[in-house]
This record gives C-alpha cells, structure tokens and sequence, in this order.
C-alpha cells in the first residue's frame, strides 16, 4: 500500500510526520529521514490495530489545490 504523509518541521525543531489517511496518525523524529521512517513504521502498526478494532483502516483524503 501506498500513502501520502506531510513532514514539517516544528517551532523546537523536530521534524513531525503525519498520515491524513489514518486517523491519529503521527510521529516525529530529530531529522526528516527519521521522521519518515519513524511514520513508516507508525502506519503499519495503525493499521493492524485499526484492524483489531474493526475500523476502517483508512478515511478517503483528497489533496487539492487552491489559488489565491
């Protein structure tokens, strides 16, 4: 499977890694490498809890684009 994350950085620095897909989804590492891998690892471990739960495993998410 495949999904899209946002990684930003926050006001102390730490770079934060999030999956819209996956309600509650997130992690955080010191750099955007580990960010990313720290959410790889977030997402798997989401779902399979998800799926004990017997939610959906993810929300429909649409990126879109506005001009202003």
């Amino acid at each position: 499977m495949k999904f899209f994350v946002t990684v930003d950085r926050d006001e102390d620095g730490v770079w934060v890694a999030e999956c819209p897909a996956i309600p509650g989804c997130v992690s955080q590492g010191s750099t955007r490498e580990d960010a990313v891998e720290s959410i790889g690892e977030a997402i798997g471990l989401c779902l399979e809890v998800r799926a004990e739960r017997g939610l959906p495993l993810t929300i429909e998410t649409r990126q879109i684009e506005v001009a202003l």
